[in-house]
């Protein structure tokens, strides 16, 4: 169970990055419910498998092009000043 809730916190990360996180997930939740009998059907590892897949992607993993120009922007308000 902890493992699960972990590795939720991990993705949860990157959903933004991720389309259609919260259905992915939603095997994956229920297992993380408290009163919830822990089952690790078919549909759970399907769920497990497909967000390491979009976890692993070039979408999220790509290296910059170093050769090209980078935009940064910076919300200072979140830095605590």
């Amino acid at each position: 169970m902890t493992k699960i809730c972990s590795f939720l916190r991990l993705a949860g990360y990157y959903k933004r990055f991720i389309k259609g996180f919260s259905r992915i997930i939603t095997h994956l939740t229920q297992l993380a419910k408290k009163g919830q009998t822990f089952e690790w059907i078919e549909k759970c590892e399907n769920s497990f498998q497909e967000l390491k897949k979009k976890l692993t992607t070039s979408l999220i993993l790509a290296l910059s092009d170093l050769n090209g120009h980078f935009v940064i922007f910076c919300d200072a308000s979140k830095m605590g000043l």
